[in-house]
């Protein structure tokens, strides 16, 4: 972050562990998708979803904006909720037609957010079950922004 006073990976508390990013995607309420419109303006919206330490799974109204947007350019870029805190997730999105995935997010969704929704509540011809796997990963923690900014670029 040239220009913000941040100091190097070795300086200061030093580099934040993976373990804190997976910790704090695993627990965000919501997360901020933002998609690429067709003229190339951003669009940004919350939603509900759910990490499973890979990839990071949300649902749509496939007629939604973000949905459309994705069907046209899969790259996005996903925050959590906690602004002092916060994860920003870059990669591409993926929709998911297999039972299998739709079954199982729909199972950690349902836990995560103590509802009871039905598989009919995510039919793939309705509303579109989305995986975005990273990138690149960016972490910070406010109270330490000049030791704390991370960078992961994790492997496929």
């Amino acid at each position: 972050m040239p220009g913000y006073g941040v100091v190097g990976p070795a300086e200061g508390n030093g580099l934040l562990p993976w373990s804190w990013a997976d910790a704090h995607l695993r627990a965000s309420h919501d997360y901020w998708v933002a998609t690429i419109g067709a003229e190339g303006a951003p669009h940004v919206m919350p939603v509900w979803g759910v990490w499973d330490g890979a990839v990071l799974w949300f649902s749509s109204a496939l007629g939604s904006r973000k949905a459309r947007n994705l069907a046209r350019d899969p790259r996005a870029t996903v925050t959590t909720d906690l602004a002092r805190e916060p994860v920003v997730v870059e990669g591409t999105v993926e929709r998911t037609r297999d039972g299998a995935e739709i079954a199982s997010f729909l199972t950690e969704m349902n836990a995560k957010y103590e509802v009871d929704y039905e598989i009919d509540f995510l039919d793939p011809e309705v509303n579109g079950t989305f995986g975005l796997r990273p990138r690149r990963v960016f972490g910070l923690v406010e109270s330490d922004f000049t030791g704390s900014p991370t960078c992961w670029e994790p492997t496929p």
